[in-house]
């Protein structure tokens, strides 16, 4: 039996445990929207100092993290009753992924500020170009299914995973591994090799998330 009335009614609820959701889902529009930041300067080129400033928000992330942590902790030494502890431990769960979601988006701004040329997917690679259109996608489609709490959005999500992010990705940075695929330059094989693996990872735990809302506790991150 999966969380999913469980989580809906902690969103009607009105104490510290739903005021910790909603921190958790307001964090995940922060990283949602640093990440889509960071490709767009990515791509594009800017300057290093509007990078570091970015990159500085991360700090937000980390503040929500601590205020669920607080929220969930005090909830239940001032209720003394664990019937709901499922719900708290859910939470704990996912500000740890959307806190690595934010870790990752800053590798990608560190690409930027590093690397001396942009990276346009689709200039570059067919596989990557896929790889980064499907975590965009996910990202904005993992955020409507908490918001929705709808079920069957956080099921569509946990189907194609494998073959569409990990398999491509994989391929790229064995391929890279294996000499068989270069991009002109040590450094630039590099970063595409480097920005491969952190969609990936990004993906990986966005599937963490939607996950929460088919899954039994235990299996939190795991096929349905």
């Amino acid at each position: 039996m999966s969380l999913f009335n469980d989580v809906i009614n902690l969103w009607r609820a009105d104490d510290l445990l739903s005021q910790a959701w909603d921190d958790s889902h307001e964090m995940l529009k922060l990283s949602h929207e640093i990440f889509q930041q960071a490709l767009t300067y990515l791509r594009n080129g800017e300057n290093i100092e509007t990078l570091k400033t970015l990159k500085k928000r991360d700090k937000e992330i980390n503040e929500y993290q601590r205020n669920v942590r607080r929220k969930v902790l005090t909830h239940y030494a001032v209720k003394q009753d664990t019937t709901d502890l499922a719900n708290g431990l859910i939470l704990i769960n996912m500000v740890v992924d959307i806190e690595r979601i934010g870790d990752y988006c800053k590798n990608i701004l560190d690409l930027a500020i590093n690397h001396d040329q942009s990276i346009n997917s689709s200039q570059i690679s067919e596989d990557l170009a896929i790889i980064e259109n499907e975590v965009q996608t996910r990202f904005e489609k993992t955020l409507e299914a908490i918001q929705a709490q709808d079920e069957e959005i956080a099921k569509s999500l946990m189907k194609g995973y494998r073959q569409l992010l990990t398999g491509l990705s994989d391929n790229i940075v064995n391929s890279i591994i294996r000499n068989e695929l270069n991009f002109g330059s040590e450094s630039r094989t590099t970063a595409i090799a480097l920005y491969a693996r952190y969609l990936k990872r990004i993906g990986a735990h966005l599937k963490n998330i939607t996950s929460t809302l088919v899954n039994p506790f235990d299996s939190i991150g795991y096929k349905e």
